[in-house]
């Protein structure tokens, strides 16, 4: 396997995934493994990802009342 080190993180950065990886009850690394590959990865399926954005029952998306307006003239 490949190797990488990333230097420079901002400290809040670092503290920030800290946590995130504490409440995953990972370590740092693998947390940042998990980050990446999630990163580069595709979903197999177009129906997967939409699944994991809008959920099973979807969104309720406000349909704004359409206007009705004269059809433009072109005579002259």
């Amino acid at each position: 396997m490949a190797g990488l080190s990333v230097r420079r993180i901002d400290e809040e950065v670092y503290q920030q995934l800290r946590r995130r990886a504490e409440q995953h009850g990972i370590s740092m690394e693998e947390e940042v493994r998990r980050i990446l590959r999630a990163a580069v990865s595709a979903p197999d399926r177009l129906g997967d990802f939409a699944l994991s954005t809008f959920g099973r029952h979807g969104v309720e998306l406000e349909i704004p009342p359409r206007e009705v307006s004269e059809p433009t003239r072109f005579d002259p």
